[in-house]
């Protein structure tokens, strides 16, 4: 392990002594930890053998966050700036119905709260969260509140080689509803790693929809786990959309442990120059009656790479299950690289499952048919793209934000095209 993030670096940060405690803890537990490699299955493909944690030290200054891009009102917004809270907006009608958002130390049940979920799933890098995250968040939804415009959590990462460890626990309560839109972004050109770590908790008829939206610098690492445990008849519909980082890594637990449970999985993607966009999916069918349909579809320009590997678990409880695992892939160069490899692991008979996996470049009979109609050859795989992730934006649990994703992808087709235009 890295000497930088040691138990006496984690004893500096402030925070009442049952998290200083639990930091330590969770980093003496690192030491006995090996670091990843690719020889392990989860992390084939990757290029974390490039990470040197010993360039990289816990970011201690805490500016400014750039305002979210939002086109609806937030019900509340969490403004976070390498790991730090540094503002908390919520409606006063919310507060009444007992909603919680905001540091999850200033809530009675914080202590508890935190790691109930991830602890079951967690590897390297939630154990490095553990240690040096300094302001964890928690929103929490009393039972049968329903809020209705999405709750904001915006995350920024400054600072050359400074490490960032932000913390977000949600819980929803026994029929409960409410949809958080979780945006990472970082300043260009410093060489960042960040670490997020992201529990949700969805109790019996709890809905729950979850956007995270990436945008970060061209020069960070960013390595997150998102761990949501889904108890019965309640529903998740947990999506991401990635275009930034040089290597950016999403890992998804997702754990249908009640009967009924159901969980809707998206993600649209991205990478251009030499980026690496990681997707390591897993759903994990616990108990009977559950249902999953994940959807991943991404595109690579340039000389991106692109890894998506999805493992569809069926535990020997969980007869009658349903689940569906798609990742599609379009390429537009001939030096970008995708690699989809989907997996199922059944235990149980009395199941439907299902996957597939596609990489390929654009259509030539789509370009040719819009080409014959007078669309010129730019304009019709800019139309071929937007379409092909689409399907995704339109099925995204916040649906106010598929204008500013559309703009996005129409950023980074101007940008392919400029830089296919300059060879």
């Amino acid at each position: 392990m890295s000497s930088t993030f040691s138990p006496d670096a984690a004893r500096e940060i402030s925070g009442p002594q049952w998290l200083v405690d639990r930091r330590v803890a969770a980093a003496v537990a690192l030491e006995e930890r090996a670091f990843p490699t690719v020889s392990q299955e989860e992390w084939r493909y990757s290029p974390i053998a490039e990470l040197d944690l010993d360039a990289f030290s816990p970011s201690t200054t805490f500016g400014d966050a750039p305002m979210a891009r939002l086109d609806v009102e937030p019900a509340a917004i969490v403004r976070c700036v390498n790991g730090k809270v540094v503002s908390i907006e919520i409606d006063d009608a919310l507060v009444d119905q007992g909603v919680f958002v905001g540091l999850l130390t200033d809530h009675a049940d914080g202590e508890a709260a935190l790691g109930s979920v991830s602890a079951e799933a967690g590897d390297y890098f939630t154990d490095l969260n553990d240690a040096f995250t300094p302001h964890p968040v928690l929103v929490e939804i009393p039972r049968g509140v329903s809020v209705e415009q999405p709750i904001v959590i915006t995350h920024h990462a400054a600072g050359d080689h400074g490490a960032t460890f932000s913390r977000l626990v949600v819980r929803v309560g026994e029929n409960a509803e409410a949809t958080i839109l979780d945006q990472y972004s970082s300043d260009d050109g410093d060489v960042i790693l960040a670490c997020p770590v992201v529990e949700l908790d969805v109790a019996q008829a709890g809905r729950l929809g979850y956007l995270n939206i990436q945008e970060l610098g061209d020069s960070t690492w960013q390595i997150t786990s998102q761990l949501a445990r889904v108890e019965r008849d309640a529903t998740i519909s947990a999506g991401a959309a990635a275009f930034g980082g040089a290597y950016a890594r999403s890992r998804a637990d997702t754990r249908l442990v009640g009967r009924g449970a159901h969980g809707d999985l998206q993600a649209l993607y991205f990478g251009d120059e030499s980026q690496t966009l990681d997707f390591r999916t897993y759903q994990d069918h616990v108990a009977p009656d559950t249902t999953s349909n994940l959807l991943y579809k991404g595109v690579v320009a340039s000389k991106a790479r692109s890894i998506y590997t999805g493992l569809i678990r069926v535990r020997p409880d969980a007869r009658g299950t349903n689940a569906y695992q798609t990742n599609r892939n379009l390429k537009l160069s001939d030096d970008a690289w995708a690699e989809s490899v989907p997996n199922l692991e059944i235990e149980n008979n009395d199941v439907r499952c299902s996957h597939a996996s596609t990489v390929s470049p654009v259509d030539d009979d789509q370009r040719f048919y819009l080409e014959s109609r007078g669309v010129p050859t730019g304009e019709a795989e800019r139309l071929i793209v937007a379409g092909f992730l689409d399907e995704v934006v339109t099925e995204l649990a916040v649906p106010s934000a598929a204008q500013g994703l559309r703009r996005s992808i129409a950023a980074k087709l101007a940008r392919q095209r400029e830089q296919a235009a300059g060879e």
